[in-house]
């Protein structure tokens, strides 16, 4: 089923709306919260949770053009929202790890000046992901938005596990070269 008819499904309030998402993304969903979270059933949850979300937010969102990345970004918030919870009581290793590897690239919010800039370093980031080439772009998106490990980047574009790393890393770098250039402090 096309996302449009999926969207008109939530619109006119049709339980099988729900269904009818689930079997189209459910399994990408699970797995985006399961990358960030580390245990199946908590990411089951969060699948969960995205279509109870979905079904307030829809309407007044219409996402007929973009419904997996509506979804995705829900799945993510709320996948991050369950890593806070359990790093109240022990930190999370995957998300600390790649909090590190981003953290010298992104500059810290330790003012109010640097909080109203985030809107100019979300479109600096923007631009810079335009700039890179469709493989570094969705190697990039695989690892820090979607949460892959490196393994599961490098078999799902036939790739070394070296070749990723080495484009990550050369990402990283020109990224922050990149928000230099743009004026946004380290």
């Amino acid at each position: 089923m096309e996302d449009r008819q999926i969207v008109e499904l939530y619109l006119a309030r049709d339980a099988s709306a729900l269904a009818r998402t689930a079997e189209k993304y459910g399994p990408a969903l699970r797995a985006l919260a399961e990358n960030l979270l580390e245990d199946p059933q908590t990411a089951e949850e969060c699948e969960n949770d995205v279509y109870l979300a979905a079904w307030n937010a829809i309407p007044p969102h219409e996402p007929r053009e973009y419904l997996y990345p509506f979804l995705a970004r829900i799945a993510r918030h709320t996948a991050l929202d369950r890593c806070r919870e359990r790093s109240r009581q022990k930190r999370s290793a995957p998300l600390l790890q790649l909090t590190r590897e981003l953290e010298q690239c992104l500059p810290a919010p330790d003012n109010a000046a640097e909080r109203l800039d985030e809107l100019a370093l979300a479109e600096a980031i923007n631009r810079f992901l335009g700039s890179l080439s469709e493989e570094n772009r969705n190697i990039f998106l695989r690892r820090y938005w979607y949460m892959d490990p490196v393994a599961a980047i490098a078999e799902r574009y036939a790739l070394t596990r070296s070749k990723v790393k080495v484009s990550l890393c050369r990402s990283r770098n020109r990224l922050r070269e990149y928000l230099k250039k743009e004026g946004h402090d380290l």
